[in-house]
């Protein structure tokens, strides 16, 4: 994967990312259980859920005002804004000084500067590359995303508990290291013309008629859509599938070792990282050699048919074997699929656009609870049908919109009239 090709704006966004991500993966997945000790195993749920809230806000309000005021400003008022809550952070759990509710407030600041910059990420991302190198860029992102999470995640279960005050102080000088990158090295993707200055007001009906046009654009309405569903059922590992898992298998014994639901759960996670991590080296390859509709749609197929087995399957093999399918379905899908994104938003509303897809996580998160709280009233069998029928619907649509995709991405029906009569051809 040649990396010297890409844009200076790609290249310190996979930087960036990999470092913040293999830092906050230390801290971040375990501030749960932060919060549980001081505040409640019952006020923490609360708490966090306020911040995913707050966190889908924000992201609309990135959205708008990077499409406004250009991608770079909002990226460097945000990482200003977090470097700040991760300092703050630091001398909140020093020892020195310790405030649980200080630290979880400079959590909800840095929900907020992810909603905020998020939408300016991805859609500077696309404002940069060119159409033949997004495959590679998306997988390479991708690559480094589940090896940051994979290297955080592990480190972080060995020192979060004892060396918070250090982590955290990790953490501030990498917020530092990314805000000098974006501050004096990246350049913005986006000229913004200048204009009379708006109103609160006037912004206002202006952020509504920008999403008004997002979500009267079908094809990516559909897309995110069935994009939501599919994705859904890869989420539930670590929700549904894992208390399922806990409850119901029984303890095995292999070659002297005796585990159980719970060590199982953490052996699919492991195997879905490795090969992720293994095979997304070669992905852009193998894709490039394939024809997108059809690997987007079979890559789905095979994903929710992993999913599906592992949603209710207790066979140690099978299980090893349905995330094998999965895990490679995974990987020829998500830079075909991301492609297919960057070619769906308007110029001048690419943010706005993003905003909306990235909803997709909260989304998905919403519905692997929605399916926890099923799984008390339904059989095992029921439940499982159930999220199938969800990753099937998903491929449905896809099966559905992917002429029109096609269509999108070779730049054509791209004016506003046309969109509106794409889904009917």
């Amino acid at each position: 994967m040649n990396l010297f090709k890409f844009h200076k704006n790609i290249k310190i966004r996979l930087l960036e990312s990999f470092l913040s991500s293999s830092i906050g993966s230390m801290i971040f997945p375990f501030m749960a259980i932060y919060l549980s000790k001081y505040f409640g195993v019952k006020n923490a749920g609360l708490l966090l859920l306020i911040n995913v809230f707050i966190g889908i806000i924000l992201n609309f309000f990135g959205g708008y005002f990077s499409d406004q005021f250009g991608r770079k400003k909002i990226m460097v008022f945000a990482e200003t804004l977090r470097l700040f809550a991760f300092i703050t952070m630091m001398f909140c759990n020093s020892p020195w000084f310790s405030s649980p509710i200080i630290t979880f407030l400079m959590m909800t600041v840095n929900s907020i500067c992810w909603g905020l910059a998020g939408p300016a990420n991805q859609a500077m991302l696309i404002d940069v590359s060119k159409p033949d190198e997004r495959k590679m860029m998306y997988t390479i992102m991708y690559w480094s995303n589940n090896l940051s999470i994979a290297i955080g995640g592990m480190l972080g279960g060995f020192l979060f508990k004892s060396y918070l005050f250090e982590l955290l102080l990790a953490l501030s000088i990498v917020s530092f290291i990314t805000w000098v990158l974006i501050t004096f090295f990246v350049e913005e993707s986006m000229i913004i013309q200048q204009s009379e200055t708006k109103t609160i007001r006037l912004h206002a009906k202006k952020m509504i008629s920008n999403y008004r046009e997002v979500f009267r654009d079908k094809l990516f309405i559909h897309f995110v859509l069935a994009g939501l569903l599919v994705l859904s059922m890869e989420f539930q590992l670590t929700n549904y599938i894992s208390i399922r898992l806990t409850n119901e298998m029984t303890t095995q014994h292999i070659l002297n070792w005796t585990f159980g639901g719970i060590e199982m759960t953490g052996f699919l996670r492991t195997e879905n990282t490795i090969l992720v991590v293994v095979m997304a080296l070669f992905a852009t390859k193998i894709v490039n050699r394939m024809n997108d509709q059809l690997t987007l749609i079979w890559s789905c197929v095979a994903f929710v048919a992993g999913y599906a087995v592992i949603s209710y399957s207790n066979s140690i093999w099978l299980l090893f074997t349905a995330m094998f399918v999965a895990t490679i379905a995974e990987v020829l899908r998500v830079p075909v699929q991301q492609n297919y994104m960057a070619h769906l938003p308007a110029e001048n509303t690419r943010s706005s656009y993003m905003a909306v897809a990235g909803l997709t996580f909260n989304l998905a998160m919403f519905i692997c609870s929605l399916t926890v709280s099923l799984s008390a009233f339904l059989s095992k069998f029921t439940t499982s049908f159930f999220l199938t029928s969800l990753g099937v619907i998903g491929i449905l649509i896809f099966v559905r919109i992917t002429p029109a995709l096609e269509r999108r991405a070779k730049g054509e029906s791209l004016s506003e009239p046309s969109r509106k009569v794409e889904m009917n051809t």
